[in-house]
């Protein structure tokens, strides 16, 4: 958050939400550890291979897949692999202080420091031909509103669109030396990926001598630190950042990172439900940690 950004709150405004967080109770009621409802839809892009738009009060991100064959990366060539894209052009906030294309950079890399190991997805069942044709997978995000939490919420949107998002068969003929391939058009050829590996990430936000999760626009303006965590549902940590500029004490840090597990064990398993919900009532709208 630019010093501009905060700013734009009184010093009383931040004081209150400051005192409020000190007391557990923040300003639109909740509890430091507890979170806002969600609304997630899934396969709502037609063109794409996956897709999934998530809705959180002011807050709308949708995230579309597409795959497409190409040539592996050299560090992997048995696998496939995910390139990762982040447009905000859509969303205007003092956030940005004016630099719309840093900060869609700084959500874009974050997101791929996110999936930076092939234990996150199962991606040499992307290969096709190892060393020659893969699957590359293209998460697209267009953030069209943000009341706070954004990387959260983007994290969960692109876990639901990975959820949705189907591989086509594929096969390969070698005669007469020339290799073609051919895609099936038969939707039960498709495959499915696994996302039970699959992180969300928790940001836990310092305010005053406390913390928070899931943390409005105005709250993020006061906070002085935030650390990243990406957890799956097996309790794993699968990434961790820091940001702002204030400091963390190492008890807290602690206390963060315990927090996050148990939010991040909840998150995935509550959104897992909802997907499968979702998938077997014919894409009727679902939401959970709904009040």
């Amino acid at each position: 958050m630019s010093s501009s950004s905060k700013a734009q709150l009184s010093h009383g405004r931040r004081q209150f939400i400051t005192d409020g967080v000190t007391q557990d109770c923040r300003a639109d009621g909740r509890r430091c550890i507890d979170f806002r409802s969600f609304q997630i839809e899934t396969g709502i892009v037609s063109n794409t291979s996956g897709s999934a738009r998530l809705r959180q009060y002011g807050t709308d991100v949708l995230v579309g897949i597409k795959a497409e064959i190409g040539s592996p990366k050299q560090s992997s060539p048995d696998a496939g692999h995910l390139e990762f894209y982040v447009d905000c052009s859509s969303y205007k906030t003092t956030e940005m202080d004016g630099h719309v294309a840093d900060f869609a950079t700084h959500l874009t890399k974050s997101l791929e420091r996110i999936y930076d190991s092939q234990n996150i997805l199962d991606l040499k069942s992307l290969a096709i031909i190892p060393g020659e044709q893969v699957w590359i997978l293209y998460v697209d995000t267009v953030v069209l509103e943000c009341c706070g939490n954004l990387l959260d919420c983007i994290s969960i949107a692109v876990k639901a669109a990975l959820y949705n998002t189907r591989i086509p068969g594929v096969s390969v003929n070698d005669e007469e030396g020339a290799v073609e391939l051919e895609i099936s058009d038969d939707p039960n050829d498709d495959k499915k990926l696994s996302i039970q590996r699959v992180p969300v990430m928790i940001s836990c936000n310092k305010i005053g001598h406390r913390y928070v999760v899931d943390a409005t626009q105005e709250e993020e303006c006061c906070s002085s630190g935030r650390l990243l965590i990406a957890v799956n549902d097996r309790t794993n940590i699968c990434s961790m950042q820091k940001s702002g500029t204030g400091g963390l004490d190492p008890s807290t840090i602690f206390e963060m990172i315990e927090t996050a597990r148990q939010a991040g064990v909840l998150l995935n398993q509550e959104l897992l439900q909802t997907l499968k919900r979702e998938e077997y009532s014919n894409n009727e709208k679902c939401g959970f940690f709904a009040n």
